[in-house]
């Protein structure tokens, strides 16, 4: 994994931490000479599809709130993608509820903390074979946690790219994004399709609209029976010329209730119903559970109604991790946004967030300064980024 500690600090749920140098030096040689032995053994492999599949495979869109976490569980794999949220503790009980007891893979589609959230519980829970990251770095205690985690329960680690092909048991995995890393979090997330038999599922992480417009223009193979809708369903992704690529014969979002997010936005679900494709949302319908014999498939809940009015986003915020409200420009508002929203903001955490809240208001970018440990090569980054404005 190339990462970059010019900066050492850590900063998660308010706490400021220093990473020791030695132990930062540990994870990159464990990470690195993981990632060389997976390359070394897996490139894209001939396989066949058409094999005979002896049982069933469960996908569970498990309700972890305002996050996600997928569970993939066939005759011969066990696959988790996300591991939901940083604030709550449902995954591993869930997990554990169901009989599950080890995995043959686990998938941070990208280190925000609703989706990596709980992932290092899940190697301390369970046995892990792998774990795959896209390779993007975080200044969270979260993201922190999670690849101490991996190292210390030396499990093998991998970061896939497009073009990537695997079978993992009878399910056959093709990679679809990244390329190469862009610096956005969101835009490299995992996306992948997991085949089983003849049934097909797309997940795309929290990548929006640029990704979306990429994979196109790279002639991406998308096309899969079931979506999970992109960035919790935010119409920051789910662009209606993805949606025609994908052709998806249902869709399901992770969100949570009541979310300040507005998710999913009414624009997206409005899209669907005119294409005429059914949604399902964990915020409506609880865990979803869809099980297939590699030809048919069955998903229980009813399919989700319209978002009411008042639920609509009433702000153009993003999700836990993408936070806004943004400007006509696309740009976060210093004086404006909410200690959440701050933070998606380079070099700016919980603890640098509450500071700038106290400082307001702001005249000009360059007042960020007034924030401890912000001098002028952060706010050098901080410009260079272009999220943050002053409205």
């Amino acid at each position: 994994m190339e990462e970059s500690h010019d900066e050492a600090q850590i900063i998660d749920e308010g706490v400021g931490t220093s990473v020791n140098e030695e132990k930062n030096q540990q994870r990159d040689e464990t990470i690195s000479e993981n990632k060389s032995e997976k390359e070394e053994s897996n490139g894209k492999k001939e396989t066949s599809r058409n094999e005979t599949i002896d049982g069933g495979a469960y996908i569970h869109f498990i309700d972890v709130g305002q996050g996600d976490a997928t569970l993939l569980q066939g005759p011969d794999f066990t696959i988790l993608i996300d591991a939901g949220r940083h604030d709550r503790n449902d995954v591993v009980p869930y997990l554990q509820n169901i009989g599950i007891t080890k995995f043959d893979l686990v998938v941070g589609t990208h280190p925000h903390a609703d989706h990596i959230g709980q992932l290092d519980k899940v190697l301390e829970a369970f046995p892990v074979q792998e774990v795959w990251m896209s390779g993007s770095t975080h200044t969270t205690r979260t993201f922190e946690r999670v690849i101490n985690a991996i190292i210390e329960h030396e499990v093998d680690y991998y970061e896939p790219r497009s073009g990537d092909e695997f079978q993992i048991g009878s399910l056959f995995i093709n990679v679809i994004n990244p390329v190469t890393l862009s610096g956005d979090l969101h835009e490299d997330s995992i996306s992948l399709v997991a085949t089983f038999g003849e049934v097909s599922f797309l997940f795309t992480g929290d990548a929006e609209k640029q990704t979306e417009e990429a994979m196109l223009q790279r002639n991406e193979l998308v096309e899969a029976d079931i979506f999970q809708l992109g960035h919790h369903g935010s119409s920051t992704s789910n662009i209606e010329k993805f949606l025609r690529a994908v052709d998806p014969d249902i869709t399901i979002y992770s969100a949570g209730a009541d979310n300040s997010y507005g998710h999913p936005h009414r624009e997206v679900i409005e899209r669907l119903y005119m294409m005429d494709i059914p949604v399902y949302g964990t915020v409506s319908n609880g865990t979803i559970i869809i099980t297939t014999d590699g030809k048919t498939y069955t998903v229980d809940p009813e399919a989700v109604t319209l978002p009411k009015e008042e639920n609509d986003h009433v702000t153009n915020s993003e999700d836990e991790e993408e936070k806004s409200p943004l400007t006509s420009g696309e740009c976060i508002d210093i004086n404006n946004a909410s200690l959440e929203q701050l933070q998606n903001i380079t070099q700016i955490g919980e603890e640098r967030a509450k500071q700038l809240i106290e400082l307001r208001p702001f005249s000009s970018i360059n007042e960020l300064t007034r924030i401890n440990g912000i001098g002028s090569g952060r706010l050098r980054e901080i410009k260079a980024e272009g999220k943050a404005c002053v409205g």
